[in-house]
């Protein structure tokens, strides 16, 4: 496949962000952007919040990066490293994304250049003690200091931030969270303070928190080699697609008595 070139640049990471949860008439065209195996998929959801939440957030991520290489969103194929983080397979020129969702919000990040990492989350009461179980003993003592009031949201600060790192990082589960520090300040730019055998590594990645509607917590990790980097937030803009038959389209909207999300899409 022949991809255009994309046009981001060194100094900006692009994020999108999307609601999850979309009326029915939206529905179908998240649906022709899947692929077969992604199709079965979402499928296999018990629950039907979950299933159309599946489909609105991988076709969407499907358009987007469709848009960038200007091929139809459904001919997009996708693979997987080593520790399962998600890549496209055999784009010249790479492409780095990421997707992070949660409470019915995804937010991707996308990159011409730059390892990227992006993780959000919905501020709630935590019902046990996350941060004695997976923060290094550094981060457990800043958060000790921070006042009561404030712990809740500087655990979700420290949280977001090592998982935008994780997935950055691209290691997947065989990097253990206690085997970095970042920063959980609220003021100032969020660091990776230490990487476990990796003396130059805070020097290397760029951390830098996301703007996001109040009660969300989120923050990008990136590759930079020390490189300044801002973030350029996109609306959802009309933009020139490529159009392509999609068959998979035409069997879904015709709906199938297995399939409840089918159903539901026939009526539309």
């Amino acid at each position: 496949m022949r991809y255009s070139s994309p046009t981001i640049g060194p100094d900006v990471i692009d994020i999108w962000r999307w609601s999850l949860d979309v009326g029915m008439d939206d529905l179908p065209r998240y649906v022709t952007a899947l692929s077969e195996g992604e199709f079965a998929r979402a499928s296999r959801f018990v629950h039907e919040r979950d299933r159309l939440r599946f489909i609105v957030g991988r076709g969407k991520l499907r358009e987007i990066i469709g848009r960038y290489l200007r091929v139809p969103a459904r001919r997009l194929s996708f693979a997987c490293n080593a520790f399962g983080k998600p890549r496209l397979a055999a784009s010249r020129p790479p492409l780095h994304f990421n997707l992070s969702h949660t409470g019915g919000m995804a937010v991707l990040a996308v990159s011409d250049r730059y390892h990227v990492g992006i993780d959000i989350e919905k501020i709630v009461p935590l019902k046990e003690d996350v941060a004695g179980h997976f923060f290094s003993p550094s981060e457990r003592l800043a958060l000790r200091n921070v006042p009561p009031g404030g712990y809740l949201e500087a655990f979700y600060r420290c949280w977001t931030r090592k998982e935008a790192f994780v997935k950055a990082h691209g290691a997947g589960l065989s990097l253990p969270l206690e085997a970095f520090d970042v920063s959980i300040d609220s003021v100032g730019e969020p660091r990776l303070l230490r990487l476990e055998g990796d003396l130059e590594a805070p020097a290397q990645w760029r951390l830098l928190n996301l703007t996001l509607p109040a009660g969300f917590v989120g923050a990008i990790a990136a590759l930079t080699a020390d490189n300044d980097i801002s973030l350029r937030y996109r609306a959802d803009e009309a933009a020139e697609d490529v159009q392509e038959e999609m068959p998979l389209a035409a069997r879904v909207l015709r709906g199938s008595p297995d399939n409840q999300l089918l159903n539901r899409a026939s009526r539309m």
